[in-house]
């Protein structure tokens, strides 16, 4: 068996813990357009993101006011995934909603 040095596991595992990174994180956004209902855009935001028909409402209410709100923040693959999920469900509806995603 090896001999136990703490003070060489400490070290290990500071380091360890220096080397691992949180991956980055990225908003995906909803854009106002004159053509998509509300209606619409609340029923992306309750069944893609899982808001209530509260936040849904709010977040809704502020793309229409200032062009642009934040769905939420998510790992890059999942952002990827709610984004096309949101153009598939659009235009399956046949609405020009536009939904991007940034590094948060």
């Amino acid at each position: 068996m090896s001999e136990h040095r703490p003070d060489t596991r400490e070290d290990l595992e500071s380091h360890v813990e220096e080397d691992l990174q949180e991956p980055p994180l990225f908003k995906v956004l909803l854009h106002n357009d004159d053509y998509t209902t509300m209606e619409f855009v609340v029923e992306i935001l309750e069944k893609v993101f899982h808001k209530s028909t509260a936040e849904a409402t709010q977040i809704m209410l502020n793309v229409h006011r200032n062009g642009i709100g934040v769905c939420g923040v998510y790992p890059e693959e999942v952002a990827e995934t709610k984004v096309e999920m949101v153009h598939h469900l659009a235009r399956k509806n046949g609405f020009p909603l536009k939904c991007t995603m940034e590094e948060a």
